[in-house]
Formats: C-alpha cells, structure tokens, sequence
C-alpha cells in the first residue's frame, strides 16, 4: 500500500501543477487581478473561441483526476490502508 500513496501523492502533485497552469492560461475577463498585470490590453487579441473551449476541456480533465486522487488518498489515510 506504500506504494499506492507514493503514486497518489505523485499524481496529485503532477495535476496540481498542471491545473495551476491550465487556470492562468485562460482569458481573463476583465475587472480583475488580470487588468492589474495589463491582461485588460492583451484581451482582445487573446486565443480563438475553439481553442478557450479545448483549454476548458483539459481544465476540467485535470481538475477530475486531481479531485480522484485527493478522495482516494483520504480514504487510505482514513481507513489505515
């Protein structure tokens, strides 16, 4: 079982770095921290429709196996496995 949290806590650092990343590539939409940094000016000639919606898509992929890793070492830790 040592093994199995090694490979969770690997996989979780992995996909917390990865959804890091994938969230500060999005567009900003404006009024916020992004404006502060001159996100406001570069808005307009951001990425294309097709390719915010793929960004979305790999964003929720990681956030899923992030969110699996996360329970599933919890239940390890809880039921002493």
């Amino acid at each position: 079982m040592a093994v199995l949290k090694v490979a969770l806590l690997v996989l979780i650092v992995l996909s917390s770095l990865l959804l890091m990343l994938t969230v500060l590539m999005h567009k900003g939409r404006g009024g916020g921290i992004s404006d502060m940094f001159g996100g406001g000016i570069s808005s307009t000639a951001g990425s294309s429709g097709v390719a915010e919606r793929n960004l979305n898509r790999i964003t929720i992929g990681i956030l899923t196996v992030w969110t699996t890793c996360i329970v599933a070492y919890g239940i390890l830790l809880k039921f002493g496995l």
